[in-house]
């Protein structure tokens, strides 16, 4: 993993920002990946998606994973979440070798995977129901989660009565809802227009403020990392270039776009992601349309 260079515009930090990280990494780790491969069958022997990937994440910290496509950001989401096995290396939470799903462990999906028979209260109650949680109770808590992400007026309509982003809402707080110490996130606002989806990550912002969690957040959108994050994990042929910390103060908001912290990062990523293209040498050939008969004008 190369370092970020310290005399460069997108690693300076304000004295509050720098402040902020230092008491970050006071904080316990809560998921560490080490060495991480991932590899599958190709005709040509074996292809690999993840190769040595190493990285630590502490307590209620918001790390985004960007990359280009194909590069293993949606990989290692699901090897994270223990829906798919590593090849080589090990994952820990809390300091212990895990694998496989676990209530430890929550995971939104881009599609909104709400099961429609259920109406919004009882969707978030699955997971608690599925623990063994006695259906009062997980009402009662259900219905402050649904509290949470404001839709107390529709706890009790069907999953076809919301709108996409209530329906993404419904599920964050399913996954939400048995406390996991992890919250996978793999490109859950990439179906949602551009309005919905700056509404979305305003609501995320606000639960994950209000909630002890700590989340890890696949996007392929580099402004959407850069408001959301703590750090920003940046993965290119299944290997990490770098793991950058965001300058831009917190709390965040859309107003922040355009400010040098910002700007500064979204060129940094920029040459992570879309390295320059060395102009093409050869020329091609030029076609001239040669008109035949008077009927062609």
């Amino acid at each position: 993993m190369s370092e970020a260079p310290a005399n460069s515009s997108y690693h300076q930090q304000a004295p509050a920002v720098a402040e902020r990280f230092r008491k970050l990494k006071e904080r316990p780790v809560v998921l560490e990946i080490e060495n991480l491969g991932r590899e599958f069958p190709a005709e040509s022997g074996r292809t690999a998606a993840l190769r040595n990937v190493s990285f630590r994440v502490h307590r209620r910290e918001f790390v985004c994973v960007i990359g280009p496509s194909g590069c293993g950001k949606s990989t290692l989401a699901r090897i994270v979440a223990g829906l798919d096995s590593p090849t080589s290396g090990r994952m820990l939470v809390d300091g212990k070798e895990t694998s496989g799903p676990c209530p430890e462990r929550g995971m939104v999906f881009q599609g909104y995977t709400l099961f429609p028979w259920l109406t919004v209260t009882r969707n978030v109650m699955f997971g608690l129901e599925m623990e063994g949680m006695d259906r009062t109770q997980a009402q009662a808590e259900a219905r402050q989660w649904v509290d949470l992400i404001g839709l107390t007026k529709f706890a009790d309509s069907y999953p076809q009565e919301l709108s996409g982003g209530m329906k993404q809402r419904v599920a964050i707080a399913r996954a939400l809802a048995p406390n996991p110490r992890v919250l996978l996130m793999d490109e859950p606002f990439g179906a949602l227009d551009a309005q919905t989806r700056l509404q979305m990550q305003t609501h995320l912002m606000e639960i994950w403020r209000n909630v002890e969690v700590t989340i890890l957040f696949i996007t392929h959108d580099l402004d959407e990392a850069i408001l959301l994050a703590d750090r920003i994990l940046v993965l290119k042929t299944g290997e990490v270039q770098e793991f950058i910390e965001v300058p831009v103060p917190r709390p965040r908001s859309p107003a922040q776009f355009q400010t040098p912290e910002f700007q500064a990062m979204r060129r940094r990523l920029d040459e992570l992601i879309h390295p320059p293209v060395s102009a093409a040498t050869e020329r091609l050939p030029i076609v001239r349309l040669t008109q035949v008969g008077d009927d062609v004008e």
